[in-house]
């Protein structure tokens, strides 16, 4: 049957900012393996434009993104449904977004989880309510947040990343801002304000000097980040094949603990 959902990714442009809203809410804006070739394209893009400055990362819906979409790949491993060859792997789309020559500013709406974080620390800049929350939930479900660490790591303080990397607790957003995970997190109302005032700051730099400053961030970490992105892919691939993965997950759909759980 031809596919006829509409598409995860809505696109617009408005006085140089491109605007990749994530508009998925059935599955929480999961990183499907479409979600993920509809941003890696939007993003592209947005980077060939001339017009464009900057690009904002947002979305629809109850929750910013929730991750990995579980249920595509428990298809995946059962074979039912093979991922298409245009998607770009999680790596690589984490790589786009921290190597693209235009700032990239996340404006959350809601909660992220798990992969949905590692978009948010991807980001150069993030603004998220307060009331947002964040988890990274891969040790409960018999994973390892790999690839996201490269980018997580980059951003969150030592303390608060061990914490919430081995507990999976759920933390809000004073408390990402604070772990630096966050540029900031403001009452619900004020995010568009605080977002605008950052927006016109960005259409306020010179597209060389923003560019070439963009760079200059990220030069401290930008030579090591293919291999780290390498060697975190093939651990998040081995703990996505093996059985406390599929248990995990089992538990998850089932809504039940794992059988680790005590």
């Amino acid at each position: 049957m031809a596919e006829t959902a509409e598409p995860p990714i809505r696109r617009s442009t408005d006085r140089g900012i491109a605007t990749l809203t994530l508009d998925s809410p059935d599955n929480r804006n999961a990183l499907s393996a479409r979600l993920r070739a509809d941003l890696a394209e939007g993003l592209a893009d947005a980077m060939a434009d001339d017009d464009v400055r900057a690009v904002v990362l947002t979305a629809t819906g109850p929750a910013f993104c929730a991750g990995a979409d579980l249920k595509e790949v428990a298809a995946q491993r059962a074979g039912h449904t093979p991922e298409p060859a245009d998607a770009p792997a999680m790596a690589d789309l984490f790589s786009a977004i921290m190597e693209a020559p235009k700032p990239v500013v996340a404006l959350l709406n809601g909660p992220a989880r798990a992969g949905g974080i590692g978009l948010v620390a991807a980001a150069d800049i993030a603004i998220a309510p307060e009331e947002a929350t964040f988890a990274f939930t891969e040790v409960r479900i018999g994973l390892v947040p790999a690839i996201i660490s490269v980018p997580v790591m980059a951003r969150m303080h030592d303390r608060q990343l061990s914490r919430y990397f081995l507990t999976g607790e759920t933390f809000d957003a004073a408390t990402a801002a604070a772990a630096g995970l966050l540029t900031c997190a403001v009452p619900a109302e004020e995010v568009a304000v605080v977002g605008d005032r950052i927006l016109d700051g960005l259409r306020g730099a010179a597209p060389r000097a923003l560019a070439r400053t963009k760079a200059l961030l990220d030069e401290p970490g930008a030579a090591a980040r293919p291999a780290a992105f390498a060697e975190m892919a093939a651990l998040s691939a081995e703990f996505f094949a093996s059985d406390d993965a599929a248990e995990g997950r089992a538990a998850f759909f089932e809504k039940r603990a794992p059988r680790w759980a005590r």
